[in-house]
């Protein structure tokens, strides 16, 4: 205990006399940190592995993991940020501390994503969800059209979404929430003011592997649950938007990533918050924004960026995903994950029991005992549901597939 929490005035407990309690105070300015002990699960086989601040694996797939060490920074400086007296929390967002933090945000994340000049970048409020509707509201009137790519429940909102706003919110192409379809068999139209698609879906794990193709129609990206996991050519897209609850922060805000251009042409019926040229002219300031979510997105961008970068990234999440398909591949048919290889997921990876899905509740449970935790798949879908953010680290996919294999070992 003393060389985990830095304590040094620890009276050793073979030393103690009859009722004196043990010292395990930390030292004056020092904070113990506790860690999980490496205690046996219930196959009395893989073990939890000690973590920081006796944390778990948190295999959640939004809000998720944040890195420790962002977590650890934000704590420190939670009452007083910086020496300025105050909290982010009790900032004003337009005074010149919390102004600093938000562009210093901006600035690191187009330095990530390498952001032309030509892109304003949004930080807004309401969820991904919101944006089904303000992509229809800022890219078309509403006896014009939209192609939607559906591969998957995400898309599927969007599409339904875009079918109240628009007079056809054309189904382009539809997945069966396994695979992408080929682009060739896309009907896309020619009137269309903008090709949707979701990059990434969290529920199926079907995930696009490049930016498709689809000519000189503004292409609009949903990459909630991959923002940030791998680098991605921006002017492909007329517009990238995602929530930050899964890879990059705390729930609350959204980021609209927006090609210029695209900016002023929004109904005159479109709510002024939902007008992305509203939040362009006002540096995202027109109302409070959703200020310590910004503030952690930033913390997160600073990581990132010494840390390698998006190319770096996306090595490691290649690395964790691999491991944690291996597991799945090599169970001899006890563990399937019913996406096809090719578009796989990095991030969200689904698998069943089909042998005996009844097993699949243990599973959960077992894991949960050493540290592996919210691993059920979505409610829509059953079977388990495993996410890898950026933020999880490589010993935790090692860890579950370690447990994967006893499982399927002792079961089979």
């Amino acid at each position: 205990l003393a060389s985990l929490s830095g304590t040094t005035n620890v009276t050793p407990l073979h030393r103690l006399t009859r009722g004196q309690q043990p010292n395990l105070r930390p030292p004056t300015g020092r904070r113990a940190v506790c860690v999980r002990s490496a205690v046996a699960g219930p196959s009395d086989g893989v073990a939890a592995v000690p973590q920081p601040h006796d944390r778990v694996f948190n295999f959640s797939a939004g809000p998720a993991m944040l890195p420790i060490d962002v977590l650890e920074e934000a704590q420190k400086d939670l009452l007083n940020w910086k020496g300025s007296g105050m909290s982010v929390m009790e900032m004003s967002h337009r005074g010149k501390d919390f102004m600093s933090i938000a562009e210093k945000a901006e600035k690191d994340l187009r330095e990530l994503m390498n952001i032309p000049d030509n892109y304003k970048v949004l930080f807004v409020q309401g969820g991904a969800s919101t944006q089904f509707s303000a992509v229809p509201l800022n890219l078309a009137g509403e006896n014009e059209v939209g192609d939607y790519i559906v591969t998957g429940s995400w898309s599927k909102k969007a599409i339904q979404e875009g079918g109240r706003l628009l007079a056809l919110a054309n189904n382009a192409a539809t997945g069966d929430n396994k695979s992408i379809p080929a682009p060739v068999s896309w009907a896309l139209r020619s009137d269309a003011k903008f090709v949707h698609y979701c990059d990434n879906e969290t529920i199926q794990g079907v995930e696009f592997k490049s930016v498709p193709e689809v000519g000189d129609v503004p292409l609009v990206a949903d990459v909630s649950s991959n923002f940030l996991s791998k680098p991605v050519d921006v002017s492909r897209c007329g517009v990238i938007y995602g929530g930050v609850q899964k890879n990059i922060g705390p729930s609350g805000a959204t980021i609209v990533i927006v090609r210029e251009d695209l900016l002023g042409k929004s109904r005159p019926s479109t709510p002024t918050m939902l007008d992305w040229q509203t939040h362009a002219e006002s540096g995202s300031m027109y109302n409070t924004p959703p200020c310590f979510t910004w503030y952690i997105c930033g913390l997160v961008f600073s990581k990132l960026l010494r840390e390698g970068g998006l190319t770096a990234v996306e090595k490691r999440n290649q690395e964790k995903a691999a491991v944690l398909y291996n597991a799945v591949d090599e169970s001899g048919g006890f563990f399937s994950c019913p996406v096809q290889k090719e578009v796989r997921s990095a991030m969200n990876v689904p698998f069943t029991i089909p042998s005996d899905p009844a097993l699949e509740k243990q599973f959960i449970n077992e894991a949960a005992a050493i540290g592996l935790k919210t691993l059920a798949g979505h409610r829509s879908v059953g079977g388990m549901r495993a996410s890898i953010y950026n933020a999880m680290p490589l010993e935790g996919v090692e860890l579950l597939a370690r447990f994967m294999k006893e499982f399927a070992a002792k079961h089979s």
